[in-house]
């Protein structure tokens, strides 16, 4: 056989072997995925430790207080002259916020012109009263000379003739209606004056009050930060007629801005006390107690790693309906502690609210304990099972649980070394069922 031809037999006969090879390899593969071995499910055994309890959640910074920063109610609009720029930093007591307070001033010196009218139109009406008073004295004593005058004449109606007695008489009696009408009108007249008097003073009462209001207008023109913190000035909605929705930008307020007494303009962040809000899944709960030490991976700083605490869980959970992921969820709220001096931790002053953060809760830790997976667990009859090694079979063993953390479960009723699938072996040895409630469903967790 030639050189040339024998090289050709080579390469025939190892194409051939490489075909043959990749047919036997094709073959197990599909006898493997369908035959439902034993050796294709994976497995695991029961192993006895020490387990911590640690919980894994995700949150947003914010500040401990806030200051917020509201337009005066005052009539009408308002306008921004100075406000200070998102991030500001600012102390307690520095102007943050300040209006135009033209209209107020106006208001005040117009509320000052009313009182001095008042005052002028109260010591004219006293005066006026005064002499009203006296011209009443000197009308009565002298209705009282003419009654005493006329009765003096009608006792000499002995001495006089008929006709004119009878006119002292009648003088008598004309002087008597006169005097009591006085006695009457008098009194009237006082209550009259005292009323209008009255009238006067209550405007200058509201004189004064507007005075006040207008004061107190002038100096709620300016907003003063009262914590030490960072400004965050807030969207205008009203910059485009009222009108907003998803999707648009709104631009924030700034200096010119036309404003509605009410409207909240900005807030002062205190950012030398933050906090976490972040949720808890159920299945966590019980390992989330207030007081718990935490550790906090901010992203905005890599690298570094804060102390904290557990500040507190909510007693009820929530779902959010709008989303995909139907389990139940505590909010909690966790403090980050300030760095001792030489730790060579970054300054939690410089983090920025808004800035997500992972949250490790630091559990206690469990001493000779069985644990296996949370993949290992499944839910069969509304029980939770697992499926243990017995020959050349699977078995569903009902267990306890006595804790759960992200990746493992802590339990009872199996012993040490027992071989558990991490998979659903009744799937793997039997035909799938079209119906979504047949078969055991994992509940351990694995994705989470």
């Amino acid at each position: 056989m030639s050189p040339r031809r024998k090289t050709r037999w080579l390469i025939g006969l190892g194409a051939a072997a490489v075909v043959t090879a990749g047919i036997v390899a094709v073959s197990t593969l599909g006898s493997r995925n369908f035959s439902g071995d034993r050796d294709s499910i994976p497995t695991t055994r029961v192993q006895r430790g020490n387990l911590e309890l640690k919980t894994y959640t995700r949150g947003e910074l914010r500040p401990a207080r806030t200051a917020m920063l509201v337009a005066p109610p005052v009539g009408g609009t308002l306008q921004i002259v100075e406000l200070a720029r998102t991030g500001t930093r600012v102390a307690p007591g520095d102007v943050v916020l300040q209006f135009d307070p033209s209209e107020q001033e106006f208001n005040l010196e117009q509320a000052r012109s009313e009182l001095a009218q008042a005052e002028q139109e109260i010591v004219k009406m006293k005066a006026d009263a005064d002499v009203q008073a006296a011209q009443d004295q000197v009308a009565l004593l002298k209705a009282r000379f003419d009654v005493r005058r006329a009765e003096l004449e009608v006792l000499r109606k002995d001495l006089i003739g008929a006709i004119d007695a009878k006119k002292n008489e009648l003088t008598l009696e004309e002087a008597r209606r006169r005097l009591a009408q006085l006695e009457q009108d008098i009194p009237t007249r006082a209550a009259s004056n005292q009323a209008a008097l009255a009238v006067l003073q209550e405007k200058r009462n509201k004189a004064r009050l507007l005075i006040e209001q207008a004061q107190k207008n002038i100096e709620n023109m300016t907003l003063r930060s009262t914590l030490a913190g960072l400004v965050a000035v807030k969207d205008n909605r009203d910059a485009l007629g009222g009108f907003w929705g998803p999707g648009i930008a709104l631009p924030e307020y700034r200096p010119g801005d036309l404003v509605w007494p009410g409207r909240f303009i900005a807030e002062v962040l205190e950012v030398s006390d933050m906090e976490i809000l972040a949720k808890v899944p159920e299945s966590d709960r019980g390992n989330v107690n207030p007081g718990q030490a935490v550790e906090v991976k901010v992203d905005a700083a890599p690298g570094q790693t804060y102390r904290g605490k557990v500040k507190s869980v909510a007693g009820a959970a929530s779902r959010n309906f709008w989303g995909g992921d139907p389990m139940r969820r505590f909010d909690a709220t966790f403090q980050i502690e300030a760095p001792s001096a030489g730790s060579g931790a970054a300054d939690p002053k410089g983090l920025r609210p808004g800035v997500t953060a992972q949250v490790i809760i630091v559990g206690d830790q469990v001493r000779n304990a069985l644990f296996l997976p949370g993949q290992a667990l499944f839910e069969k009859d509304g029980k939770p099972v697992v499926y243990v090694r017995n020959g050349d079979h699977f078995e569903a063993r009902e267990i306890s649980i006595k804790y759960r953390t992200e990746t493992s479960i802590v339990i009872e009723g199996l012993s040490e070394g027992s071989e558990v699938a991490l998979v659903n072996p009744e799937g793997r040895q039997q035909k799938p069922s079209k119906s979504p409630a047949a078969g055991p469903v994992n509940v351990g967790g694995g994705g989470r």
